[in-house]
């Protein structure tokens, strides 16, 4: 009996598997969007692409790699987030479809016609670029102490007017000559408590430098806390994202400054505790 063809659908459906075994949480999806990234096309036409030459050895080579735990960003090169798609590699924290519930809320705030937005710990600067592209006014400034992730930062932001900064959130007195004249500020910091249990996607791929807070997660965020208590003008808004058991103090956080009011908890769509907010008193 002759042999069934090679086709595209066969070698998704294998790939699957493949993916399935290793533990890979979403294998259909991966292994579409690999199928798509090896032909050049997009995840929608893979129903009308047939595996051209040499397409099978490239695809097989990235589902190797995919199950691995390499992550998926890395073999693309690419992430999307809200309304933009970053470019990501080793050495940069790979944005999260969790933190578009933070992008949302920003967007939705009121405020002045030409912004001072301040993204703290701006890491492939997604975050920023997503806010300077919803808000075309304003002055974005996305802020970053790690060269890796700046590398990846400035070539993102290349055609955005997002403004780069090189420093350390954690500092004294960093960022002084912005006191009192943020309109918004973001922030997605480390936040992970050391020792936390991590895919293999995460613990190995993604820098330690942008994941961990320290024992208790806290490390950077409680010296923030106090950061954006200088930086926010009175009025001013902030968002601060935090790990799963970190809601209430990230809260309490911002409320020991005694600068802030309106401060409250707020969850992703999944329903976890994701970010606080607040708003600068008088």
């Amino acid at each position: 009996m002759a042999e069934r063809p090679v086709t595209m659908r066969r070698l998704i459906d294998a790939a699957t598997e493949t993916l399935a075994a290793a533990g890979v949480a979403s294998p259909r999806v991966d292994a579409e969007l690999l199928a798509a990234h090896a032909a050049g096309t997009d995840r929608s036409r893979l129903a009308f692409t047939d595996p051209g030459p040499g397409f099978a050895d490239r695809y097989h080579e990235l589902i190797a790699s995919r199950a691995a735990r390499r992550p998926l960003q890395h073999l693309t090169g690419n992430a999307p987030f809200g309304p933009v798609t970053v470019s990501v590699g080793p050495g940069v924290f790979i944005p999260r479809p969790e933190t578009e519930s933070m992008l949302e809320w920003a967007l939705a705030q009121p405020l002045p016609d030409r912004p001072v937005i301040v993204d703290l710990c701006t890491g492939s600067g997604a975050l920023a670029i997503a806010l300077a592209t919803e808000r075309p006014s304003a002055q974005v400034i996305a802020v970053d102490d790690a060269e890796e992730a700046l590398t990846y930062a400035r070539r993102n932001a290349a055609a955005t007017s997002v403004q780069l900064r090189c420093a350390d959130v954690t500092r004294p007195g960093v960022l002084s000559d912005l006191d009192g004249t943020v309109d918004l500020l973001v922030a997605n910091p480390p936040y992970i408590p050391l020792g936390a249990a991590l895919s293999p996607e995460v613990a190995e791929h993604d820098p330690a430098h942008a994941l961990y807070g320290g024992r208790d997660g806290m490390a950077v965020i409680d010296p923030l806390a106090g950061l954006a208590a200088r930086l926010v003008r009175p009025g001013g808004r902030c968002a601060i994202e935090h790990d799963d058991t970190t809601s209430a103090r990230t809260a309490d956080a911002l409320l020991s400054t005694r600068r802030f009011v309106e401060v409250n908890a707020r969850h992703d769509l999944s329903g976890r505790p994701r970010f606080v907010t607040a708003v600068r008193g008088g």
